[in-house]
């Protein structure tokens, strides 16, 4: 089986570190190794990941600067980005080697939306049908990556917002990803405090902007002004 760096970028996720970490001590007790990367978190994200990663190490907020610390410390063959509030499938190490294996060299999972609500039912399907048509992954759907193709490209853009879309054209270029249909689970919280209809219409309004050549900086300063 390939060796996993697993690569999870943190700031302020007290709340739910800890339900992650634990998921994926099976996986650390098979050989692989989890890296979380500490974006300057002043609650107990710190205190309660300690002991539960091989690597805690600091950067500066940002996702896509917090993902490159990482993947620099990194020693798996395959690196798998994850954010801090996912839940895995329990055969995932196995899964991501024989995509890698048989089919390519990146690919993502399915998201599956935590929530109850019927429109997030739509809001998950949505996605994962963008995603398969397009080739571009979201970082909700936990992407991964080998060394090699990911070194080669260049690793994550440090932009501001929209790294995941960014990463995901240069390494379709190489090759189209593997889409497993089997889920990821990631909150639903932001979609629940802002309200779905509200959030679906500021993502792809957001979308629509970078694909328009808005600059991720400007994008940045909007989606904070909604959160």
């Amino acid at each position: 089986m390939l060796q996993l760096s697993i690569i999870i970028p943190a700031l302020n996720e007290a709340g739910c570190i800890r339900d992650i970490l634990r998921q994926l001590q099976a996986l650390r007790a098979q050989g692989h190794e989890i890296i979380l990367v500490d974006g300057g978190s002043c609650d107990e994200t710190i205190a309660l990941a300690q002991a539960l990663v091989d690597q805690l190490l600091p950067a500066p907020a940002g996702r896509a600067l917090q993902m490159n610390v990482g993947a620099k410390a990194a020693s798996g063959q395959v690196f798998w980005f994850l954010h801090a509030d996912t839940r895995v499938p329990d055969k995932a190490a196995r899964l991501i080697t024989e995509a890698l294996q048989q089919a390519g060299s990146w690919g993502r999972f399915d998201v599956r939306l935590s929530g109850d609500k019927l429109l997030l039912r739509l809001v998950e399907r949505m996605m994962n049908w963008r995603s398969r048509f397009t080739g571009v992954a979201s970082g909700d759907q936990g992407m991964f990556v080998t060394r090699e193709l990911f070194e080669r490209v260049g690793g994550f853009a440090e932009l501001p917002l929209m790294e995941d879309i960014d990463l995901s054209r240069r390494l379709k270029r190489e090759q189209w990803p593997v889409c497993l249909r089997d889920t990821l689970t990631t909150s639903s919280r932001r979609w629940e405090q802002k309200g779905v209809l509200r959030t679906i219409a500021l993502m792809w309004y957001l979308r629509l902007a970078y694909f328009l050549g808005v600059s991720p900086a400007r994008l940045a300063m909007r989606y904070d002004q909604a959160a």
